[in-house]
């Protein structure tokens, strides 16, 4: 199907992204690719699709793919139809109907005759309505967007599908038919994922990580089991070696130790023995080079066996275990933070919602907002902050402080560093050194303080905004969530889920990750209609 050989990527910074990659895909196989944030999955999948130029290697791939993005902005600027490649056959189909024969045309048709029924079709299947093709693609919804992406593939019928977190801005029902889709389908599929639903129906997994990539037969619950066995075994020869690396240090110890003693002795008797100074100085020189050449002999073991450790160590997993603990909001919990009284919300003289909405939220409560794309989910979160107001009806707020979490991770200010970033949240309660601390236990070393804002992902982006949060000298009594695993590798969404668990404010969160809601204790719902 496809073949990447020695394949490397160096970004405009200069930086490595990764080196030497090797990978084959055969015809059928769906692949999950896999790994932590910031390691090239999407820039790999870019490369296969020919968006991206490799710095060096080779891709092969055997007929044509199609490509559905995690992001849409560079597409904006396009039709439907310019978006899903089919705008050429399109005009050409209609050229042709209306009597212009020309070779221009019926080259660019090739023969294609069924091309605006396939689009009917595909629309149809993924539950749109049908849109009109030469609409810009920037007034439709992220979730729209997605699924003319993925009517794309029916349409064009590619031998090879690269989807790039494709589920991310799906509802409930977009993600039961992409579910579907992929059980049923015969294409072949490269999907970069951290949905564990999506990539449980892939098979196999590849994971890419610092050290290259590494393809596991199975879906991600097999891979998980295997990745537990590795570790495992891997720990346990870490500990041999360790232990192994100390005898051999207390080995040497003890044997220079007798070595000195056998000297100090040799030294004293012949002292005793009244020997000349010129035989005490050749005793004194050999005693000197036996000693030095049992230093010699094991400073080689160590070295060696030290080596082997430092080895065993590169493979453990990449770090992860972000130290999160959120200070714990001050409100007794049963406190009425807003009272919500037949609310709506116009859009050009047009009601949001069919009716308008009655709900209450006190401190401690637990609530989803729950609804399709394009049911005003996001809208709902800025009118019960107060970034917004109703057209209609009214909603009283108590005092709080909150924080929203937005999907264009608004809290982060591109022109800063990561550490200029951190400290704007310090309010002068943290010196620099402790600072610097709190941005090491979020993975952000030394590498990363002088690093802008701008070049960071977006999994890199929310665990800054987490990091900020810790930071701060007041906790937010509420805490508004607009998908929050979008951008986050599965260890991370792991880690944002035990934080989310042991935090006892108030959350707010739009999420379309049944397992995500489920792991953090929702209790509440908001439905949208």
């Amino acid at each position: 199907m496809f073949t990447i050989q020695g394949l490397s990527y160096i970004q405009a910074n200069g930086e490595l992204l990764f080196s030497g990659l090797d990978l084959s895909l055969k015809k059928f196989d769906k692949t999950g690719l896999i790994g932590n944030n910031g390691v090239g999955k999407s820039t790999l999948l870019k490369i296969v699709a020919g968006k991206l130029k490799p710095s060096s290697g080779s891709v092969r791939l055997s007929g044509d793919c199609f490509f559905v993005p995690q992001h849409f902005g560079q597409f904006n600027h396009l039709t439907v139809a310019q978006a899903i490649n089919v705008s050429g056959k399109l005009d050409a189909l209609n050229a042709i109907l209306a009597g212009d024969l020309s070779e221009q045309n019926v080259n660019a048709l090739a023969d294609d005759w069924t091309i605006r029924q396939r689009c009917e079709e595909a629309f149809s299947y993924w539950k749109l309505d049908y849109p009109d093709l030469e609409q810009p693609l920037y007034t439709l919804s992220g979730g729209q967007k997605t699924r003319v992406f993925l009517a794309g593939i029916r349409i064009n019928q590619p031998d090879l599908v690269l989807m790039d977190e494709p589920s991310n801005h799906l509802d409930a029902g977009g993600r039961r038919l992409l579910y579907d889709y992929i059980r049923s389908t015969n294409d072949s599929i490269l999907a970069v994922s951290h949905d564990r639903q999506l990539l449980d129906l892939l098979d196999p997994m590849a994971e890419l990580s610092r050290t290259g990539i590494r393809v596991y037969g199975g879906n991600y619950d097999f891979y998980a089991l295997q990745k537990q066995i590795e570790s495992e075994a891997l720990l346990s020869e870490l500990k041999d070696r360790e232990k192994a690396v100390r005898k051999a240090k207390k080995s040497e110890r003890d044997s220079l130790e007798r070595q000195q003693k056998l000297n100090a002795r040799g030294k004293n008797k012949q002292e005793k023995s009244g020997l000349p100074t010129i035989s005490m100085n050749t005793f004194r020189n050999n005693a000197e080079k036996s000693l030095s050449r049992l230093k010699g002999v094991h400073a080689g073991k160590v070295e060696s066996l030290s080596k082997e450790l430092d080895e065993l160590r590169k493979l453990l997993p990449e770090p992860g275990e972000m130290k999160i603990r959120f200070d714990q909001s001050d409100l007794h919990h049963g406190k009425n933070l807003i009272t919500a009284k037949d609310i709506n919300f116009e859009f050009n003289q047009q009601a949001l919602w069919k009716q308008g909405l009655d709900f209450g939220i006190v401190s401690g409560d637990r609530s989803a907002i729950v609804g399709a794309n394009g049911a005003g989910k996001t809208t709902l979160v800025k009118l019960i902050l107060g970034e917004l107001q109703p057209s209609s009806g009214t909603i009283e707020r108590a005092g709080f402080r909150w924080v929203y979490i937005d999907q264009d991770y608004s809290l982060i200010n591109n022109d800063l560093t990561v550490y200029q970033q951190a400290g704007r949240f310090s309010s002068g309660n943290l010196q620099e050194h402790e600072i610097k601390i709190r941005l090491d236990r979020f993975l952000f070393d030394s590498d990363y303080w002088d690093k802008p804002c701008s070049t960071l992902s977006g999994g890199e982006k929310m665990r800054l905004i987490l990091c900020c949060l810790t930071i701060g000298l007041h906790p937010p009594d509420l805490i508004a969530l607009d998908e929050p695993t979008n951008n986050l590798d599965i260890l991370n969404t792991e880690i944002l889920t035990t934080a989310i668990r042991e935090y006892n404010g108030t959350l707010l969160v739009i999420s379309h990750d049944d397992l995500f809601l489920q792991e953090i204790g929702i209790t509440n719902e908001i439905i949208l209609e």
